[in-house]
Formats: structure tokens, sequence, C-alpha cells
């Protein structure tokens, strides 16, 4: 039941798209400019610097306020199972993000999500992420690639926290479940940035800058 409850509750704090919400109130539909991504990387191209950073940190904090409330529901009077109910309100955070049923089940790609949960994770989750994406940003300037990278080392540094007993005093079987989950969530990550791969491959993926203008399609 505690899954069911974590699963929904972050699914309706997904449901708040920063982007959208942010883009009416500019008069901007960002689902019908530049890629038409309800997410951080469109907004920035499109709106700007000041847009991206507002969008960005939006879609990190609705997944943070999502894992608080689960956390004073379950994970407080059940400390080793902790980081367990924080995954399952993390994959519905991001659920909610990609797949709003009030917009055709059609947001973003939910790279924002999984930054809050990230930073949920404490510090040293924080730190190799933020390793993990500007390293691979600052040499290729793709925001794809870049957040790709930061799932799968999330993926890898995840597993080892777990196996070296850092996620708390669980068994083996919650270890595996929350593992799975991860892993299901990056290739959702993957299945979402599909497009990119491709231009990727192709050479024509578009470079995002943040100091200075975007080239918007």
């Amino acid at each position: 039941m505690e899954r069911i409850v974590c699963l929904v509750i972050g699914y309706i704090f997904g449901l708040f798209q920063t982007a959208v919400l942010y883009g009416k109130m500019k008069g901007v539909d960002i689902r019908s400019v530049g890629s038409k991504n309800a997410g951080t990387t469109n907004t920035l191209r499109v709106m700007g610097a000041k847009a991206g950073l507002i969008v960005l940190f939006g879609d990190m904090f609705k997944c943070i306020l999502a894992i608080i409330v689960t956390y004073f529901l379950f994970g407080r009077s059940n400390p080793d199972y902790r980081y367990f109910y924080m995954i399952y309100t993390a994959a519905g955070s991001v659920l909610g993000h990609d797949f709003p049923f009030f917009l055709k089940f059609k947001g973003g790609k939910g790279i924002a999500c999984t930054s809050g949960y990230i930073i949920s994770m404490g510090w040293k989750f924080v730190l190799v992420g933020l390793l993990a994406f500007f390293v691979p940003f600052n040499i290729t300037h793709f925001v794809s690639l870049s957040s790709l990278c930061l799932y799968s080392v999330f993926l890898i540094q995840f597993v080892l926290w777990g196996q070296l007993g850092y996620l708390g005093n669980l068994p083996q079987s919650a270890l595996i479940e929350m593992y799975v989950i991860v892993a299901l969530l990056t290739v959702l990550a993957f299945y979402q940035h599909r497009s990119n791969i491709k231009k990727l491959i192709s050479g024509t993926e578009r470079k995002t800058y943040i100091s200075k203008k975007n080239k918007v399609d």
C-alpha cells in the first residue's frame, strides 16, 4: 500500500507543469515553439536563461516536496525504508511530469524531476551528479547527452551505494526492487530522448549555451 501511495503522491506533484504554466504567464505556449517539449531546455532556448532556471527549479522542487510529504507519512516512522519510499515517490513524480493526463500525456522528459530526487539523496549524489552532467555538457554542449550521462551514472552509483549499505538496513530483495525502479527510470529517460539520440548519431543535435543566445528552429 505504501508503494501505491508514494507513486500517487509523486504523480500528483509531477503534474505541476512549470514550463507550461510559466509560458502561459508570459504569453508563450511552450509546447508549440522550439522543440515543443515542456521542459527546461526548450524553455531556456525559447525564453532565455532566467525562464530556464525558473522551470528547472520548479520541476526539481515539485519532486523534492513530494518526497518530503511521503517522508512524513512513512519514512520518518520507518527510517530504514526512507530511500525505498523516496524512489517510489520520485518515480511517480517523473511519470506525472512526463505523462500528465490533462495534457494528453505529453509533458517533459523528467530530467529536472530526477535532479530533485538526486538532491534529496544527499550531497554525495549531488556532487557525482553535477560532475556527470556538467563535464560532458561543457565539452559538447549537448543537454540530451549530458542528461543521459547523469542518469547512467546515477544508476551505477545507486547500485554501488546500496550494495555498500549506504541506503539503509534493507533486505536484498528491497534493494533489488529499488535497483529495478531506477533502471526502469533510466530506460524511460533514454526512450524520452530517442529523437535526440538519433540526432546525436546523425550529427544534427542542437547545442545549448547558458551564457549566450541559443538558436531556436
